[in-house]
């Protein structure tokens, strides 16, 4: 399964059902905020997975508590620990993103029409979702920090410029978050989140 296909599927739909309850959005906002939301997320991971040492402590926190499980009660998670989801993943958000995690939300903001004040408490719910679906198919790959990198890029749709048909999870927020229409919606989220 790619990242596509868990948003179109049932786990998706249970996520854009919460965030659109919990954040008081229709929807299809909340649909259109969880699908730029995400590669974000995905994007700030791969550029983390980078550096040998940014590979190693996503890899030791996808071994000590991300595993995927979370996936398998996620409607139960999100409705009765929405606050632990949230306070884990503005944690994992710390760790992605560093000090643009603020320019990241007021980016996702912009692009979304969604106010800034909805967006820090949707990536943060969102966060722990990547982490263990990440997780997941790192276990299933049996991909160690090496491989983090192609796994990664792999969710994403390839890290390598998108066609102009785009790929995978990314073609689905390409003219949203591709500022220099150059087809690579991925240089755009970097630039977001440059240190």
């Amino acid at each position: 399964m790619n990242l596509s296909e868990l948003l179109n599927g049932p786990i998706g739909q249970s996520v854009i059902n919460n965030v659109s309850a919990q954040l008081g959005m229709d929807q299809k906002q909340a649909a259109g905020a969880v699908n730029i939301a995400i590669p974000a997320i995905l994007a700030g991971m791969t550029r983390n997975a980078q550096s040998p040492q940014g590979a190693t402590s996503l890899n030791n926190a996808l071994e000590a508590k991300h595993d995927g499980s979370l996936l398998d009660n996620l409607t139960g998670m999100l409705q009765g620990n929405a606050a632990n989801l949230q306070q884990d993943g503005a944690g994992i958000l710390g760790h992605v993103f560093g000090s643009q995690k603020q320019a990241v939300e007021q980016g996702i903001s912009q692009k979304t029409g969604i106010s800034l004040q909805k967006i820090g408490p949707l990536l943060a719910m969102l966060a722990p979702i990547v982490m263990a679906y990440l997780g997941k198919e790192k276990r299933q790959a049996n991909t160690g920090a090496g491989g983090l990198g192609d796994l990664l890029g792999g969710l994403l749709g390839g890290a390598q410029p998108q066609k102009r048909s785009g790929g995978g999870l990314m073609g689905m927020v390409g003219g949203l978050l591709d500022k220099n229409k150059d087809g690579n919606v991925l240089d755009d989220i970097f630039g977001m989140i440059k240190q």
